[in-house]
């Protein structure tokens, strides 16, 4: 049902509610773009956290769960006012998902005020990793920095000396190339910036060719990525130039690349192509659910949903109490399995985890996807200095 604000609510009773209760003891946000540009990344983290929810039989921690869909449209006012309804009127224990960076950031003061739990499966901008963490807010995803930081240390590793940089023009734009920064000490040939949402490159991968650098390194999620390494593709350039980047191939745009993608090494905390047993169990019934790979936005949201299964738990159905339920997140982050491998909370409440290197390459005439490194281990990130939590 949509409303004159333009979200749509949507509430189930987890997967049925084993025993047909009619009230649900756990309210859960479930907050992600589902329309637009983006819609596939919000969708993956939905399906996700939803598959977790049927694998604990429609509970979570023995409790029985209502769920509130919301869909933020990628814009932060929308999303800002999603999260208030989700507080004031839903007055759900948890949020879980958060959207993208912007979106997250424009809702950052009413979830720190509130004090409800928030889980971020999309995003970890810098603020809240530092000055701006909250004992209430939680990322399974990554802080923004990490991945790109993988690219950087992977790249400087190989020895390239000159890379262009390119990236949207929004928080979590600016976290990855300086995360990639971070890490690589060559020459930034130039640090380029477009527009959120931007469908042609066209006018910057021709700056990109005459820049002539040793290599370029990007960030371009979702819808963005797919247009973006097309172009490249197109203009002959994957072919001419090592190409490094970070959410722009991946789980959702590979579907739509293909062939297209081959011979890009892009970092992630995850990907369907990570060999271990809670890996393959996931993307098998992830597959057999939903009838695609399920991309790192599937794996983080799904992660988010076993966490809280823990959590809750701990609990034993006294649910309500704010303060509690973050501790009981806090001290869940290195008991469930996560499908990435390693992982625990930093004092910032983002991840300590590990970040690897992938490989498009061509095998048996089809394009996929290798693991070739593991270029940062049990990684924190560089702002929790900042945080003054415990």
């Amino acid at each position: 049902m949509k409303t004159k604000n333009g979200w749509a609510t949507l509430a189930v009773c987890g997967m049925l509610c084993a025993g047909g209760s009619a009230m649900a003891q756990v309210k859960l946000g479930l907050m992600a773009p589902l329309t637009g540009s983006q819609a596939v990344v919000g969708q993956d983290q939905v399906d996700g956290f939803m598959l977790a929810l049927e694998q604990s039989g429609g509970k979570l921690g023995g409790q029985a769960v209502q769920v509130f869909k919301e869909d933020d449209q990628l814009k932060p006012e929308i999303g800002s006012q999603a999260v208030r309804k989700l507080i004031d009127k839903d007055r759900v224990d948890a949020i879980v998902g958060l959207s993208f960076s912007n979106v997250m950031m424009a809702s950052l003061k009413s979830l720190t005020e509130s004090g409800t739990v928030a889980i971020l499966t999309n995003s970890g901008p810098s603020p809240v990793a530092g000055a701006s963490c909250a004992p209430n807010i939680f990322s399974v995803a990554w802080q923004n920095d990490g991945a790109a930081e993988s690219m950087g240390k992977y790249v400087q590793d190989k020895g390239i000396k000159r890379v262009y940089l390119m990236a949207p023009n929004y928080q979590a734009g600016k976290d990855m190339l300086a995360g990639f920064k971070r890490y690589f000490k060559g020459e930034v040939v130039d640090e380029v910036y477009t527009q959120v949402g931007q469908s042609d490159y066209s006018s910057e991968i021709a700056q990109l060719q005459a820049a002539k650098p040793d290599a370029v390194f990007a960030f371009y999620p979702g819808g963005m990525g797919v247009n973006y390494i097309r172009q490249l593709s197109q203009a002959g350039m994957l072919a001419k130039l090592p190409n490094y980047s970070v959410f722009t191939v991946d789980g959702v745009t590979m579907p739509a690349l293909r062939d297209a993608a081959v011979g890009a090494t892009f970092g992630a905390m995850w990907d369907a192509a990570l060999d271990n047993p809670e890996n393959r169990a996931f993307v098998a019934a992830f597959t057999a659910k939903y009838k695609r790979v399920p991309s790192e936005y599937a794996a983080a949201a799904y992660d988010a949903g076993r966490l809280l299964h823990v959590a809750l738990g701990k609990l034993q159905g006294k649910v309500g109490d704010k303060r509690a339920l973050a501790a009981a997140v806090k001290a869940s982050g290195d008991q469930f399995r996560s499908v990435r491998g390693p992982f625990s909370f930093n004092k910032n409440n983002l991840p300590i985890q590990n970040y690897y290197a992938f490989q498009v390459v061509k095998e048996g005439g089809a394009a996929v996807v290798k693991n070739v490194g593991t270029p940062l281990t049990q990684h924190r990130d560089a702002y929790a200095a900042q945080c003054r939590l415990p």
